[in-house]
């Protein structure tokens, strides 16, 4: 006897189908909708994300070859392959993308996430902003006009370095400036952003600064300042850190948009010996944490690696900007349920073996929890059945003839 709903299904649970059925109503995703609704639409494009369907016809064949154990994901109706691609093209993507904030922020809140994992001392929240293009054939997707010859989306993300999962996220043309996006932030006293070259901005600089929010960024060669002073280095840190200063804006508009005392670390890295400069408005740390905080910006490259090797990002059910962003919204939330089920096994997961093995069980009878901590052992409540022997055949026959 099943004792336990499939894999699929107990993923699925995570999601409140309460706060989901508020936002369909707020966000009319269940408007002239007769039979395929809004948690059909959901599971369709889930499965797409974790079976990495190429198209609309394996969707809904490898959602429809799960007869019988579809129910148990809360479908009503099996999507054809116009309806899937007539309700990707016109139900709102900003339902996916509401959808996609109220999952992050209740599995922020679930007890035990990121506790005891946390890679610095420092209780400041840290997070790290960055954006990634994502390319299209400039043919299918002509509005998405991006070079001559090619067309493009832009990801913008910020994310959350205790335990390196998406906190805000927001898609825009590919031309669209990094710190557009940027100004548009508001983030709480007392956070730490990591941002690179891109994000230089004075006036950006300046509102965080009195706002209370700490920045560390790689520092232009063509910015102009002057040195107020010199701090001591320790003698066990010469090596890695060559300088540490306090520094001023030297030119008029830097001085006028951002007149705080600022702080450059030079710092080398060990690995190739060469040298950065950093920027940050934060005196208390010491330098060699500066170093190291700017050094955990690679986890958001990282991110977007991961993002696009194991999730639909780079090929699309649909050419419409509403279908497009639909799929990555949906990919969104699909990596930051592995994340958070990667969080909560404590077996030493990668998330591309993660991914992979949850695409081959996505529909095995199995106890989610157990199944993290032990995916290769034998499902549980095996029959124990004695085995039948064949009419005038016997095992014990065979093995005295083998003998």
């Amino acid at each position: 006897m099943v004792r336990t709903a499939c894999l699929f299904s107990q993923i699925l649970s995570l999601v409140d189908r309460v706060e989901f059925t508020k936002l369909a109503r707020l966000h009319h995703a269940n408007r002239y909708t007769k039979r395929f609704n809004a948690w059909d639409h959901f599971v369709s494009m889930l499965f797409c994300q974790f079976a990495q369907a190429k198209s609309l016809r394996e969707t809904c064949d490898g959602l429809g070859s799960a007869v019988g154990k579809a129910i148990h994901l809360g479908v009503a109706n099996l999507a054809k392959r116009s309806t899937l691609s007539y309700a990707n093209e016109h139900r709102p993507a900003e339902f996916f993308k509401a959808l996609f904030f109220t999952l992050s922020v209740k599995l922020h809140s679930l007890a035990g996430f990121g506790r005891g994992k946390r890679k610095f001392r420092f209780k400041n929240r840290l997070v790290t902003l960055d954006s990634s293009v994502i390319t299209l054939c400039l043919e299918l997707f002509p509005w998405a006009d991006y070079t001559r010859t090619k067309g493009g989306v832009k990801l913008h993300l910020l994310l959350d370095n205790d335990g390196y999962w998406p906190t805000y996220a927001h898609i825009t043309e590919a031309n669209c400036p990094d710190i557009q996006i940027a100004r548009t932030l508001a983030l709480v006293a007392g956070s730490v952003i990591v941002i690179d070259r891109a994000y230089v901005d004075y006036e950006l600089w300046g509102r965080w600064t009195r706002d209370g929010v700490y920045f560390v960024s790689r520092l232009k060669s063509n910015i102009p300042f002057n040195v107020v002073e010199a701090l001591p280095v320790p003698p066990s840190k010469k090596g890695r850190i060559l300088s540490d200063e306090i520094i001023q804006l030297a030119s008029l508009r830097g001085r006028d948009l951002c007149p705080y005392r600022l702080r450059r670390v030079v710092v080398q890295d060990e690995a190739t010996g060469n040298t950065v400069e950093l920027l940050t408005n934060n005196e208390k740390f010491a330098a060699d944490t500066i170093g190291k905080i700017y050094r955990d910006r690679w986890q958001i490259e990282l991110f977007f690696k991961a993002l696009k090797q194991n999730l639909k990002v780079k090929t699309f059910l649909g050419t419409s900007r509403n279908a497009l962003e639909v799929q990555l919204w949906t990919a969104l939330i699909a990596i930051l349920l592995v994340k958070f089920l990667q969080w909560r096994s404590s077996r030493n997961w990668s998330l591309s073996n993660l991914v992979a093995l949850l695409r081959w069980n996505l529909f095995q009878h199995k106890h989610l929890w157990d199944w993290l901590e032990d995916p290769i052992g034998a499902p549980p409540g095996l029959p124990d059945h004695p085995q039948l022997s064949l009419p005038g055949f016997s095992f014990g026959q065979l093995r005295a003839a083998s003998a």
